[in-house]
């Protein structure tokens, strides 16, 4: 059973796990697939803008950001799922700007979700929000709010929901509200740090310790990425979602810290779609390109 554990509300028993297998078994008899035994992350290429589908060993999926409001995310989700298969666990937006909620108005309308799990911010002055909490209202999609302290798990994986606090949501920045994941799978830490700046990387860099791979924070900004928070979460794999963009992103700055602590660097509009996964107990990665 997939559990979402709110420190604030008593626990929500979201019965997903149920039908991931259903999922799975119907499939199986179209395409012979077999439940996931390990954990697999796949950074998708979606241009400028994050999106992550992470499938947990057991077949659980969850989709991190879809990009900008285009259909680049369904296209590469249609790459990366089974033919037919139109069902995602769970799908987090970090936070509601364009380049992270955009995509995931076309994944809301295309594909059945178990949950929608978002900061819980109101921006309803932004069209694909509006839009979203439509879709998912229509949909009868239930809708979970994030905030520091909050669980996700499913058998041996847990998700911690390392940022935001509701003083992190009440500030001007959008960015700052960003729902930060920490997910431990596989004997694998990987860390889901949205758009924050160095400013929030200060107040969560310990409780994220030591990480295997790193969703580089904002695209590689200069004013995120700091190098106190690198050398305290030293991660193995960094992975930059990025596309053409008039910003420098990822800039110099950033790309010679993660290169001082020695991390591997991917970048998606160089590499594309990056995946990591967890095979004969080792990580490995390939790339599309």
């Amino acid at each position: 059973m997939l559990e979402i554990l709110n420190k604030h509300q008593f626990k929500f028993f979201i019965l997903l796990a149920a039908f991931a297998v259903l999922n799975v078994a119907v499939w199986r008899n179209l395409v012979l697939i077999e439940p996931a035994e390990n954990l697999q992350i796949n950074f998708l290429n979606v241009g400028q803008g994050d999106s992550s589908l992470i499938i947990l060993p057991g077949g659980v999926k969850l989709l991190i950001d879809g990009g900008r409001p285009d259909k680049r995310a369904l296209e590469e989700l249609a790459e990366v799922l089974p033919p037919n298969d139109r069902y995602l666990d769970l799908v987090l937006a970090t936070h509601n700007d364009a380049d992270h909620l955009g995509g995931l108005v076309e994944v809301l309308k295309r594909y059945e979700i178990g949950a929608f799990l978002y900061n819980g911010r109101d921006d309803s002055n932004l069209a694909h929000f509006t839009e979203a909490m439509a879709i998912t209202a229509e949909k009868n999609i239930p809708i979970i709010s994030l905030e520091q302290g909050d669980k996700i798990k499913y058998k041996e994986s847990l998700g911690s929901v390392l940022w935001p606090t509701p003083s992190a949501l009440a500030q001007k920045s959008t960015n700052e509200g960003s729902v930060v994941l920490k997910l431990t799978s596989n004997e694998v830490t990987s860390l889901f740090a949205g758009d924050i700046s160095s400013k929030t990387e200060k107040l969560i860099a310990n409780l994220a310790g030591l990480t295997d791979i790193l969703k580089i924070p904002h695209h590689g900004s200069k004013y995120s990425s700091s190098a106190e928070f690198l050398n305290i979460l030293r991660p193995r794999l960094a992975v930059v979602e990025v596309g053409k963009n008039s910003y420098g992103h990822p800039t110099a700055e950033v790309l010679n810290r993660l290169a001082q602590i020695g991390s591997s660097l991917y970048r998606t509009d160089l590499d594309g779609r990056v995946t990591a996964k967890v095979l004969d107990g080792k990580l490995q990665i390939f790339k599309e390109n």
